[in-house]
């Protein structure tokens, strides 16, 4: 018994022990659980899903590559704040830091007259005694301020060719400004001349190692050339520059372009330089070399701002003052011309001088042919403009020497001549002067003729063949009161003038209406017009009368907005009172609502015998006179 008792009691202290064992593992396990899934949400939370999360019994161990030293200390305070940071073990490793990019080498090299700067950063592994000895070379000792950085990282494959290229271009250049890195250098010099320029340009592109780019800004001052000079021929049809002078590249490329226009196919170029007498070199250029391509041929030559052009045997001469003429008047002030047309090798086919003055139908005038002076020009110009237009004269006469000693008199006669034209011309030569064309003056051919023979003298010679048109008389082509009327009628008798309803307002398609009543009026004058609202039989009278009277005044108002003179004109409103159709239909009360234009006509009254006339005439009748009169309405008319 004893010994069963002793079993019993061993056995239940075993199984309690092995039962606290079970349960002191359950428990290390729920805590391990609840430890390693409670910081792992915690570090994803805060970013830090990189970090490995493992629980042993109450420590916690974190593992996993931080990328950086501050993630990983981030990642050990997070932690710290689930479990007591006692349990936290760390088991991290840090990213190996990137390595840094190397920065850009650059050299800037300064030189002047007083020596030369070197601006920049250098590898660490650059002899900077080897470069400074270098660049001492090239420059034959001058001064050199080292303003150098240098950086402890690895150069580039290319520097040291571009730098060695650099240094010994400095032997070449004593102004320059040269900028280095490792792929590029890029050279700016000034040079003393456009062939030093060119020199340099090709010894150094010659020069520059095959791995490095080079950028080349050689500049060279402008030469200065004098005289400015030009000179452009077409002979036999074939155009060549002799000489050719620009101020700038684009005044070179508008002559060149004119040249083209004018017959050059040969290749050609201007000498760019200073001492241009004009900054409208290029202008004048341009339009004498279009001038000569008119004539047909010749030579022009500029010498500063004196022209001279040589016009080849064969041009007409109307041809050539024509031209000639537009050239001179076109050409910018500072410019002086001097114009020439070969003679022929017969003098006795050359043409007499002329000067032709047209005036055409609407009104332009051309001056063409010779004048004798520039001060002449100027007259005929000025006189032209102020009987005529300023816009719509154009002067193309040109200055030339041996006109006779009346020219000037006979060109200005014959231009007051054309002031009697509606379109003509007048010629003046040295023998006769000449007046054609139309004239809506009926007395013209006798007006002129009394004109032109006071001005020149009894004995002077002038042909004048003027044709009187009826159509071209202000007076005899202006309408009839009775001819206006009805023209307006006509135009009412397809359309109407209509108004927003209740309203004085013209509707939208009213304007083209207006607008040709308006042109109808213009044309005939000074003459008495009454312009009469009518309404329909709808609303009140005393309503109508009034409407009636804003429209036709609103018509009246339109018509001075059309620059109509409106002075004898009177605008009144009649209402329902005088209706030309039914108002108890729509179509009647449609064509009631109207505006009517009437002419008034002066009617004669009878004459009042005086009480003189009573006594020497005594039984006699009183007759009819129409010394005074009364203007009343005509009958109406539409």
């Amino acid at each position: 018994m004893r010994l069963s008792s002793i079993f019993t009691i061993v056995g239940t202290f075993l199984a309690a022990a092995v039962f606290c064992v079970l349960m002191a593992s359950f428990a290390v396990r729920i805590i391990e659980d609840n430890s390693r899934l409670s910081v792992r949400n915690t570090l994803e939370q805060n970013g830090l899903s990189w970090a490995e999360v493992d629980a042993d019994g109450l420590q916690v161990f974190l593992a996993g590559t931080a990328p950086s030293e501050a993630s990983r200390f981030k990642a050990l305070s997070v932690a710290g704040t689930v479990v007591d940071a006692a349990r936290v073990i760390d088991q991290m490793l840090v990213e190996d830091a990137k390595i840094m990019t190397p920065p850009r080498f650059s050299i800037e090299i300064l030189r002047n007259d007083s020596g030369l700067s070197l601006i920049g950063l250098l590898p660490a592994s650059t002899d900077r005694e080897a470069l400074m000895a270098a660049i001492a070379k090239a420059t034959d000792g001058a001064p050199a301020k080292d303003l150098l950085e240098s950086a402890d990282y690895p150069e580039p494959e290319t520097w040291e060719d571009a730098l060695d290229f650099a240094v010994d271009s400095l032997s070449l250049l004593p102004r320059t400004k040269i900028s280095v890195d490792s792929t590029r250098v890029v050279v700016k010099a000034m040079v003393d001349s456009p062939a030093d320029k060119r020199r340099l340009e090709t010894e150094l592109a010659r020069a520059a190692p095959d791995d490095v780019r080079l950028s080349l800004d050689i500049s060279a001052p402008r030469p200065v050339i004098t005289p400015f000079n030009l000179r452009f021929l077409i002979e036999n049809g074939v155009a060549k520059f002799d000489a050719c002078s620009a101020d700038t590249e684009e005044t070179r490329t508008r002559i060149l372009r004119a040249a083209g226009r004018a017959g050059l196919e040969t290749k050609a170029d201007c000498t760019i330089g200073l001492g241009v007498p004009s900054p409208k070199w290029g202008e004048a250029v341009e339009q004498s070399i279009t001038a000569l391509a008119e004539l047909g041929g010749g030579s022009l030559t500029f010498s500063d701002a004196d022209i001279s052009l040589l016009v080849q045997q064969g041009t007409p001469q109307n041809v050539f003052d024509d031209v000639v003429g537009k050239l001179e008047s076109s050409l910018p002030d500072v410019f002086a011309l001097h114009a020439v047309l070969l003679e022929p090798e017969d003098k006795s086919d050359a043409a007499q001088p002329e000067f032709v003055a047209t005036l055409s139908p609407e009104g332009l005038v051309q001056l063409r042919g010779r004048v004798g002076s520039e001060l002449a020009r100027q007259t005929l110009d000025s006189f032209a403009k102020a009987r005529f237009s300023s816009r719509s004269v154009h002067m193309t006469a040109r200055v030339a020497e041996g006109l006779p000693r009346d020219w000037s008199l006979r060109t200005l006669t014959g231009l007051e001549a054309l002031t009697y034209l509606s379109n003509g011309a007048v010629t003046v030569t040295p023998d006769e002067l000449t007046v054609t064309g139309d004239t809506g003056q009926a007395d013209a051919s006798a007006t002129i003729s009394g004109f032109l023979a006071d001005k020149l003298g009894e004995g002077s010679q002038f042909s004048i063949n003027v044709t009187y048109r009826e159509e071209l008389d202000p007076i005899a082509s202006i309408p009839t009161p009775e001819e206006c009327e009805a023209k307006i009628a006509s135009v009412q008798s397809g359309r109407k003038i209509n108004f927003e309803p209740g309203s004085s307002t013209i509707d939208g398609n009213g304007a083209a209406i207006m607008d040709d009543i308006a042109e109808i009026l213009r044309e005939c004058g000074d003459i008495r017009i009454e312009i009469g609202g009518h309404t329909d039989s709808q609303g009140r009278e005393e309503m109508n009368e009034r409407l009636s009277q804003e429209r036709a005044q609103a018509v009246l108002n339109e018509l001075r907005a059309r620059r109509v003179l409106t002075s004898s004109f009177t605008a009144k409103g009649y209402g329902e009172s005088q209706p030309i159709a039914d108002n108890d239909t729509e179509e009647g009360r449609e064509a009631n609502r109207r505006i009517e234009f009437r002419l008034l006509r002066p009617q004669p009254v009878e004459e009042v015998a005086t009480t003189l006339e009573s006594l020497e005439e005594p039984g006699e009748e009183e007759s009819g006179a129409t010394s005074a009169e009364q203007e009343e309405p005509a009958d109406e008319q539409n």
